[in-house]
């Protein structure tokens, strides 16, 4: 007669699966804590697929509305400033004309005039950090503005001079949403290089604005340049006004993007995500149930009826 184990093999095979599963579940918890996902692919996330690729594509989406946008910032920043700096020569021909005017002398104020064209012109022939011209309305490798000096201006129309294009630059700054950031040099440029022209055509044909003024002069330039000189310098201060509005609509819409790219990231994450905590918990109570199982199977099979049978007895 042999001496049967207690444990059966139907015993054996439920703990062996016991085993099993808490190895997996010990490797799928490991994974979670060194990684910090719920899951290394889909079959992990289940039924939550969709909503974490969709708020994944709609945070990449904002990300990318909001990169592009900044750089429109950046070009509406840009374009601040020169406005402003256009503005600003505009003021100063119209007081020069004004003093001229005034104390019916005008000695200097070709010069300033000179002086100003060429800042001008420097503006709106301004290029980008890649070569292209800012004002040149979709033609970026073409001068906006030929005119070189202000006896140019004098030979023909202002318009002549202007050579951009129409198209006006916009930016999308969300789904379905555009923002127009471009601006021409004929619409910032017309009305100053007009009143240049205009004192220019008053000063020809020789240079006789150059000392003490006549009445007739000082009557040109008041009822005829200085005019011109402050429809420009108003002009520009509303372009500039304008631009500063676009730029402000630009900033909101930066934070707006980034806004709805982190509540998004946030979406992914409460899926994705594991809780550390729960994982580092969860983790350690595998290990026990491994480590138990483990045992009670490798106790299991040292056991026999032997152990159960009382001790033989001797008889002297």
């Amino acid at each position: 007669m042999t001496v049967e184990r207690v444990a059966t093999n139907a015993q054996s095979q439920f703990l062996l699966s016991q085993i099993t599963k808490a190895n997996t579940a010990l490797d799928a918890t490991q994974a979670q804590v060194a990684s910090g996902k719920v899951s290394s692919d889909y079959v992990g996330i289940g039924d939550k697929t969709a909503s974490l690729e969709a708020a994944r594509a709609a945070a990449a989406r904002a990300d990318a509305y909001a990169a592009n946008t900044q750089l429109a910032v950046t070009q509406t920043d840009l374009q601040n400033s020169q406005l402003t700096a256009l503005s600003n020569l505009a003021g100063q021909l119209k007081q020069a004309i004004t003093t001229a005017a005034g104390n019916g002398d005008g000695t200097g104020l070709m010069t300033t005039a000179g002086d100003i064209f060429q800042q001008a012109s420097a503006i709106l022939n301004s290029t980008d950090a890649n070569g292209n011209y800012i004002y040149g309305g979709g033609q970026g490798n073409s001068q906006p503005f030929t005119a070189t000096s202000l006896s140019d201006l004098a030979s023909g129309s202002v318009s002549s001079f202007f050579q951009n294009g129409s198209s006006k630059k916009s930016v999308m700054v969300g789904d379905g949403e555009s923002v127009q950031i471009g601006v021409l040099a004929s619409d910032i440029g017309t009305q100053l290089m007009t009143a240049l022209q205009n004192l220019a055509n008053a000063d020809a044909p020789s240079g006789s604005l150059s000392g003490a003024l006549t009445s007739s002069q000082v009557d040109d330039l008041t009822a005829n340049v200085l005019p011109s000189a402050g429809q420009a310098y108003a002009g520009l201060n509303d372009a500039t006004a304008a631009n500063g509005e676009t730029y402000n609509r630009l900033q909101d819409a930066v934070t707006s993007q980034q806004s709805q790219s982190t509540l998004y990231k946030g979406f992914v994450s409460d899926i994705e995500d594991v809780d550390m905590t729960q994982a580092v918990t969860k983790l350690n109570q595998n290990q026990v149930a491994l480590q138990a199982a483990l045992e009670v199977t490798a106790r299991l099979g040292q056991l026999s009826l032997l152990n159960y049978l009382p001790a033989p007895t001797t008889t002297g």
